[in-house]
């Protein structure tokens, strides 16, 4: 199920020209009335498929070699439990790595080392969204020390894409019309049309972020809600006011 959400458009620029070209993809195109510049914004509503969350596990020790062994050992644990979920490999990626020395700071006295932090993350994608926070338990009682997360999206968004770009260009030209009217002229022409980037985002709800220290209760789920997720197109559309 898909609802429309109109945005908020702005009127970038109004200006008279006499014969003056505008250009729209590298075409040069006479114009004789004033020109408006429109950008307007429309967001399709979804229901999200996918759940993208991340999960990694931090280690400590005293040389950096003996971090990263500890490391490597507890993060394997994690990524094991991940098979055993049934996550596909081609839907979990390894986001960052990292390896710094730790200090404890304190009033008017030297830092004090206090050994070497290892980090590894890696980026999931779950399809079965009924499952994302047992997902989650399982990987801090594997050993996940670190979750963040979940970010809901649309596996396919070509379709509401589509729905947000109709709108978006209809209301534009709607827009346009309204100025024309305004102005006193009958209706607006075309010139060109600038499309930015698609994107999808999470509405009505919150993303997770955890540092986990110790499993949860044994009878504790951790609970989540997808909510819906909005694709928006923005334009940026030219048109000249005629008679």
């Amino acid at each position: 199920m898909r609802e429309i959400i109109t945005m908020p458009s702005v009127a970038l620029a109004a200006v008279a020209t006499a014969a003056t070209p505008a250009l729209a993809a590298n075409v040069d195109i006479a114009v004789t009335g004033p020109v408006v510049e429109l950008q307007v914004s429309q967001q399709v509503l979804g229901d999200p498929d996918k759940a993208m969350v991340s999960a990694g596990v931090t280690s400590r020790a005293q040389t950096a070699v003996a971090a990263m062994q500890a490391n490597a050992r507890e993060m394997d644990a994690v990524l094991k439990r991940l098979k055993d979920l049934g996550v596909p490999d081609d839907r979990v990626q390894t986001s960052g790595i990292t390896l710094n020395p730790q200090y404890n700071y304190r009033n008017n006295q030297p830092p004090q080392f206090i050994g070497y932090d290892a980090t590894n993350t890696v980026s999931i994608e779950l399809r079965d969204l009924e499952r994302v926070g047992p997902v989650l338990d399982s990987l801090v009682a594997a050993g996940a020390t670190n979750l963040n997360g979940p970010a809901w999206g649309i596996v396919d968004d070509t379709a509401p894409k589509a729905q947000a770009r109709k709108a978006a260009f209809e209301a534009a030209f709607a827009q346009a019309r309204d100025y024309a009217r305004m102005a006193g002229y009958s209706d607006a022409r075309l010139l060109a049309v600038e499309e930015s980037l698609g994107y999808s985002q999470p509405m009505y709800d919150r993303a997770i972020t955890a540092q986990a220290s110790a499993p949860p209760p044994p009878a504790a789920v951790t609970p989540t809600r997808p909510g819906r997720v909005a694709t928006q197109v923005t334009l940026i559309a030219k048109f000249e006011l005629v008679k």
